[in-house]
């Protein structure tokens, strides 16, 4: 006869293990708030004149360290080395975001502005993250949606520096809201069910994520509501 009994510790150990990496991504993406803050800081403090006159190379640059920074995670995912490339990583695109904020303080509701955008992410991450992992339902099939829509977006960018449209701008950071937060549910989904188990890789998809939506939440909020 066949024996019924469950093989014990299967279906916990399984359990156990998508609840450690859910935990050690949550805790590594606090984590990387620290150095991006510091990143911040010194960017707001930096000169960007040049990036104003040479627009496509300071954009090429980004995109090279960006592609080069990832590249380097991925392959050191399963090693200390990987995370401290993580952290140098979200430190540099803190320091990125040196423009925008330098531009949003200047404006009088600037402090006000910068803390709806960090409010504002925060509730759409929380909310997106506890659907993902309440209901455990597979996200998979966003995934081919979610590339497209990212190429689309990066060629509307492309195309944008030539064009300089303030409706397109506004229209591409939207878009980039709307990718990055079908981007949690993919990538939260995906640990709850899981089909991620490297916390480094998870942390760096969700990071990216929150920093597209904050970068991107700040743009249209100085649009509608900045006061010179």
């Amino acid at each position: 006869m066949f024996d019924n009994t469950p093989v014990l510790g299967r279906s916990e150990s399984a359990q156990l293990a998508t609840n450690r990496v859910l935990r050690n991504t949550y805790a590594m993406l606090g984590l990387t708030m620290i150095p991006t803050v510091i990143g911040a800081f010194i960017g707001m403090g930096l000169d960007f004149s040049v990036i104003a006159m040479h627009p496509f190379i300071a954009f090429g640059i980004f995109m090279a360290v960006t592609v080069g920074m990832q590249t380097a995670i991925t392959a050191n995912r399963n090693s200390a080395a990987g995370i401290m490339l993580l952290l140098a990583y979200t430190f540099f695109l803190g320091a990125m975001l040196g423009p925008l904020l330098q531009h949003a303080m200047h404006l009088r509701n600037g402090g006000q502005l910068v803390g709806l955008a960090a409010a504002g992410t925060g509730i759409i991450f929380l909310t997106l993250a506890g659907i993902a992992t309440t209901t455990k339902k597979d996200f998979g099939f966003l995934g081919k949606f979610l590339v497209i829509g990212v190429v689309l977006v990066f060629m509307a960018i492309i195309a944008n520096l030539f064009l300089h449209i303030p409706a397109l701008s506004l229209t591409i950071s939207a878009v980039f809201i709307l990718i990055s937060s079908g981007f949690i549910l993919y990538e939260v989904g995906n640990i709850v069910n899981g089909g991620e188990t490297n916390y480094v890789m998870a942390t760096l998809s969700l990071f990216i994520s929150i920093y597209n939506i904050f970068s991107n939440l700040l743009s249209i909020l100085m649009s509608f509501g900045g006061n010179d």
